[in-house]
């Protein structure tokens, strides 16, 4: 689930940062940040825990996105909360750039970098 979670990530912040060849006041920025989101994901995607499987999953039964979620829940992999928080601010980021507001645009990059940590 955590592998389906980042490539939905990705695919909504690669949607929102195609753009018509402009680049704005903060664009190299922009992309520094996203080269390291992408870098912290395949890393904690890479090294993440892994858990024995469950007597039910061996019963040919697909299992559910609850039990999924609460599965990674117990493993401590990254909260949708956190998802969503950085996808978010990824979009004012590149809004903001669009629309030559560089306050808000580093605004928007200092709140994932505090998201997602050094």
């Amino acid at each position: 689930m955590i592998i389906q979670r980042l490539i939905i990530m990705n695919a909504a912040v690669l949607a929102a940062s195609i753009s018509t060849s402009y680049a704005g006041p903060c664009s190299p920025e922009i992309d520094r940040t996203q080269v390291r989101i992408d870098a912290k994901l395949n890393a904690r995607a890479a090294a993440g825990p892994i858990a024995r499987e469950s007597t039910a999953a061996t019963t040919h039964r697909q299992p559910t996105p609850g039990s999924i979620a609460a599965a990674e829940e117990r493993l401590g992999d990254v909260s949708a909360d956190t998802i969503a928080a950085v996808t978010q601010a990824m979009m004012r980021a590149r809004a903001a750039d669009s629309a030559g507001d560089k306050v808000a645009c580093e605004q928007a990059l200092a709140d994932v970098q505090r998201t997602i940590g050094p």
